[in-house]
């Protein structure tokens, strides 16, 4: 049986590589996609969600529109990591698919009250409609069958200020919300938290896309062309920060786990959000002793193996492309 998937994003270059991850992979069946504000405003996230199944050929998948404000703070975003689009130098083509018309908070309760127990949730943007989501159905812990988040950071430096991370900072109260509603699911329902300690391992460099267009039939298939110029401004960018011309590919890692949860080690802790500190706002703290005295609300991958990621990502979605754009109908 196929796993059903919703993807809450907010494409960003990794974003989308994990959503073509997701439709290059036999056993997945994205039953929604919530466009979240974050990398770009909420609106730009959901036109390049509808571009990208364009440009893939998918059938109908619902693509709803998210808040386009955290639950508190003012939205920030950030262009100069991911370019004005989001996609980098990426130019998809206008899509003429339609939004959902259901909100992106009502499509993740809808859907996960018509499928109890079988949808997996796989957040790789703020969690601003997963929070929402929650206030209306304080169930879902215990209705999704998997959740995986990409977010936060532990004894690890943050990428947006020195202690948080980008999706965590961007909406840390809806961090909050998540994390305390889920210390109410059982052990086999924590979230598998994806941190920067772990996504940080994943680097994507030239050789991995020269790998990926070669399985694809070359670099002119189109849906290589695309991801390759979404991938150069990425690449330019952690350049530009002095680490290197790579791409840490946190988004497609989780979406990886999502599938696949065996491809990390977890280690079961207490995580809060960090809410009221002048310097740490949006620091993610968890207590791994027990000192709190509450019980784990989330598994925290600690280990995995890059090149059994990437090995598996190139594969699938050089294959993909091969077959969604011939080389002899090119």
């Amino acid at each position: 049986m196929r796993q059903r998937l919703i993807m809450d994003v907010d494409t960003g270059i990794d974003d989308s590589l994990a959503l073509l991850y997701l439709l290059a992979s036999p056993e997945a069946e994205i039953v929604g996609i919530a466009s979240t504000a974050g990398n770009v405003p909420a609106p730009q996230v959901a036109a390049n969600n509808l571009a990208w199944l364009d440009v893939c050929k998918a059938g109908p998948i619902e693509v709803s529109l998210g808040s386009e404000a955290p639950l508190v703070i003012p939205l920030r975003t950030t262009e100069d990591t991911h370019g004005p689009q989001g996609i980098g130098y990426a130019v998809l083509p206008e899509s003429a698919r339609e939004l959902s018309v259901r909100p992106a908070s009502d499509m993740w309760v809808d859907l996960v009250r018509e499928f109890p127990g079988e949808v997996i949730g796989l957040c790789t943007a703020p969690l601003t409609n997963l929070a929402l989501a929650l206030r209306r159905e304080p169930a879902l812990p215990q209705l999704l069958q998997r959740l995986v988040i990409m977010g936060g950071a532990f004894n690890y430096a943050g990428n947006t200020t020195p202690t948080a991370e980008w999706n965590v900072s961007v909406d840390p109260e809806a961090a909050k919300v998540v994390f305390d509603a889920f210390s109410a699911a059982p052990p086999d329902r924590r979230p598998i938290v994806c941190a920067l300690d772990i996504t940080e391992t994943i680097e994507m460099h030239p050789a991995h896309v020269d790998r990926l267009a070669e399985i694809a039939g070359g670099a002119s298939n189109p849906l290589v062309g695309y991801l390759s110029d979404a991938i150069r401004f990425y690449m330019e960018f952690h350049r530009d920060h002095n680490q290197g011309y790579i791409a840490h590919m946190h988004d497609p890692f989780a979406a990886a786990v999502a599938l696949d949860p065996s491809l990390v080690t977890t280690r079961p802790a207490t995580v809060d959000v960090e809410l009221a500190g002048t310097l740490t706002r949006g620091m993610t703290v968890a207590d791994l002793t027990g000192m709190w005295g509450r019980p784990p609300n989330v598994e925290i991958a600690t280990t995995t193996e890059p090149a059994v990621f990437f090995d598996r990502l190139i594969e699938r979605v050089g294959t993909f492309a091969r077959n969604t754009y011939p080389a002899d109908a090119q």
